[in-house]
């Protein structure tokens, strides 16, 4: 019975010990050194500078320089210290070590170092693990790595510690939203905008966050607000303007993305992104010249982009050749009247007359015409054909059962893609004849000549 108040005592008494530990190293890292408070900087740094010439490894000259260096935000000079404070430890303990591991820490981060920045961290970390600061420090070390997960632990530690702090917050938003966690990354980013109302890149952050969570009303006043920024400019105007093209209003997608290019500031990819969407989208809008204008600059900054190739291959031809662009793009009613032009002018020195037009949606229309030339005359029916890739035999054999119905002698299936090989075999004991692209082109190139020919 009394082994058990002992044990309480003795319980009682470690943890008290253990709480002052904590405390102790806690209250140690974060702060400067304490010694020659009433010293000005500058004279610090002058003896400090004059101790080091007679002691290379004096523990608090070492400081004073690496945090002049530091403070500069001449990060390699001050590592350079600071590592050599880590691997030359003060035994008298005027200099805390994990302070030391941490500063080390921050300097590789900005020189872009991470892994080394981890060791430290690490370090620093395992003798002071209740410092909010530190766990931070780790925890944007892990984001800089991209391992995610990991970073979240640290900075939820952090916030835990601090739960008032403006850039845990904004990280623990930024690394949630990496995880593609958005609900969690709106909570912490929003709080972290209400102190920092000015931190663009975490209103971007936000508005990625509404969008995918299918908030894009809010996504796009906060791309809205965001076009004129000359850092985060470019990207909201990129965004802004897909969702517009998405919900077909191109004109102010069109409008967005050019002022997107407007910036100077933004990434490089953005810059291509912003061409080719413009130019795909001068494409859609039936703007060849001007669309391959764009897809040009985009081939000549980054080869073999997303289709841009194939794109440029496609229209180029097109830019060159109105008829095709009237074939291929232009509505139903100019498609028919081309096709009327092509069959009056496909028989040389023929007198035409066309006697039934049957459109079949945006796919293709049918021609039926009387032909009549020195040597023979007919009811000639054409099918013009707008579809690309392949034609294959169902389309053939459609044709050949509405021949019947017009009691066409001939017919003559035109198209700008290619015939399938079940196609071509179907015609070869009939009286169909088909045109592929490369027999095609040379008409719709000659047709005005033709026409001009024959009414001649």
């Amino acid at each position: 019975m009394f082994l058990i108040p002992v044990m309480i005592i003795i319980f009682i008494l470690v943890a008290v010990f253990f709480a002052f530990w904590m405390v102790n190293i806690n209250l140690k890292v974060g702060k400067s050194v304490k010694r020659n408070q009433n010293i000005s900087k500058e004279t610090q740094l002058k003896n400090a500078l004059k101790k080091i010439e007679k002691n290379p490894r004096d523990p608090y000259s070492l400081f004073v320089i690496a945090e002049h260096h530091r403070e500069k935000g001449e990060w390699q000079k001050a590592f350079n210290n600071y590592e050599t404070l880590a691997e030359n430890p003060d035994t008298k303990g005027e200099i805390d070590t994990a302070l030391i591991n941490h500063y080390a820490s921050i300097c590789a981060t900005n020189m872009q170092l991470y892994d080394v920045a981890y060791r430290y961290s690490v370090v620093a970390h395992s003798m002071a693990p209740s410092n909010s600061e530190i766990s931070y420090q780790i925890g944007n070390v892990e984001f800089q790595r991209k391992n995610y997960d990991r970073a979240v632990q640290f900075l939820q530690q952090a916030y835990s510690l601090n739960g008032e702090s403006a850039p845990v917050m904004r990280l623990l938003g930024h690394t949630y939203f990496k995880l593609k966690k958005n609900k969690e990354a709106l909570t912490y980013i929003r709080k972290a905008i209400d102190l920092q109302p000015n931190d663009k890149e975490s209103l971007f952050t936000l508005a990625q966050c509404y969008s995918e969570a299918g908030q894009k009303e809010q996504a796009m006043r906060i791309y809205t607000h965001l076009r004129p920024d000359p850092i985060w400019g470019a990207e909201a105007c990129l965004k802004s303007g897909l969702f517009k093209v998405e919900t077909h209003q191109e004109a102010e997608g069109m409008n967005d993305f050019k002022i997107g290019l407007h910036h100077k500031n933004m990434k490089p990819e953005t810059n291509i992104e912003l061409r080719y969407q413009i130019g795909t989208l001068h494409l859609a809008l039936q703007e060849i010249g001007e669309g391959l204008k764009y897809l040009y600059e985009v081939q000549s900054l980054s080869p073999g982009y997303k289709e841009t190739d194939i794109l440029v291959d496609k229209y180029k031809e097109l830019n060159s050749n109105k008829n095709l662009q009237i074939f291929m793009m232009a509505s139903s009613s100019d498609f028919v009247a081309l096709c009327r032009k092509i069959t009056l002018g496909y028989f040389p020195k023929a007198k035409v007359k066309i006697t039934k037009t049957q459109v079949h949606g945006n796919e293709w229309v049918d021609i039926a015409a009387e032909i009549d030339t020195p040597k023979w005359s007919d009811v000639v029916m054409f099918r013009f054909i707008r579809t690309q890739g392949v034609i294959g035999e169902l389309v053939v054999r459609d044709f050949h059962a509405h021949l019947k119905d017009v009691k066409a002698g001939k017919g003559i299936c035109v198209g700008i893609g290619r015939f399938s090989d079940e196609a071509k075999h179907f015609t070869e004991a009939r009286l169909i004849d088909l045109i592929d692209k490369e027999r095609f082109s040379p008409i719709l190139n000659n047709l005005d000549a033709t026409l001009s020919e024959n009414s001649a």
